[in-house]
């Protein structure tokens, strides 16, 4: 049964779930907001038309939790439309993000928020690992910059994971994703930095990134297009400009400049 909004308390932070066919990994996710050690929050999955199980898989959650909430797009509109309409809805002071197949470790919000308070930062990411489909880990930890403004995101290989990424709505409001299918966390990341002057990076390994097969990461064309699509049409540079920071993309991403990527035991 629906809460009423004015009966609901106000949560410090709002998780932005957006999901598409993910019934495989889906409870993972949410059970690891479940666990977090700063209870205040809300959880807003935004269903972007599922075709597999999903919604039963999660119906016990929806039950025994009324901060978490459900909601299903009319139409398949990737997964920029579902983030904006997660973002839409979201009532908590912080706005984090974890996609439906990525996991967070129990310590990540309080921890996280905790950094943001005592450097007064509004946006900021942490460092992550990898694991495999499974669950299992691959060893290798990727560490992102101490700060990163506007600038040096363009050059770089988006040195901020999406399930680290949290702003603070209260001090920049809501945001609505530039509409790109690939490429719209870097893109509203983007648009994040030109309201604050940089992104605060943790050197912390607070959460998993799960490496999918078939991902557009790993189809290099595909990914070509959309960054290219990211600096000539979302953020509206000229050909030269959009071909310099290409060159500065693929040189960043190919020499692994930007993000720090470590193997671990």
């Amino acid at each position: 049964m629906a809460i009423d909004t004015q009966e609901r308390r106000r949560p410090l932070v709002s998780v932005i779930m957006p999901t598409y066919n993910c019934a495989r990994f889906i409870a993972a996710s949410i059970q690891s907001v479940v666990e977090q050690t700063l209870t205040d929050w809300e959880i807003l999955i935004v269903d972007d038309g599922s075709t597999d199980n999903t919604y039963e898989l999660i119906g016990p959650y929806l039950e025994k939790y009324p901060n978490i909430r459900y909601s299903c797009l009319a139409e398949n509109s990737g997964p920029s439309a579902a983030r904006t309409e997660a973002i839409r809805k979201a009532e908590g002071k912080y706005i984090a993000f974890l996609d439906s197949d990525d996991i967070w470790m129990p310590e990540k919000l309080q921890k996280q928020t905790a950094f943001m308070q005592e450097t007064g930062a509004v946006f900021s990411c942490t460092a992550y690992e990898q694991i495999d489909e499974k669950g299992k880990r691959l060893h290798q930890v990727l560490i992102p910059p101490e700060k990163t403004d506007y600038r040096k995101m363009l050059r770089l290989s988006c040195p901020v994971g999406n399930l680290t990424a949290m702003y603070d709505q209260e001090a920049l409001g809501k945001y609505e994703v530039p509409p790109i299918r690939k490429r719209n966390d870097f893109a509203l990341w983007l648009k994040i930095l030109k309201d604050t002057e940089y992104c605060a990076g943790m050197p912390e390994v607070l959460a998993q990134y799960r490496v999918r097969a078939g991902s557009a990461s790993y189809n290099k064309p595909k990914l070509i297009r959309y960054q290219w699509a990211l600096y000539h049409k979302i953020e509206r540079l000229g050909w030269m400009s959009s071909c310099f920071y290409m060159a500065c993309w693929a040189v960043a991403k190919g020499a692994g400049i930007g993000i720090n990527k470590r193997a671990v035991p």
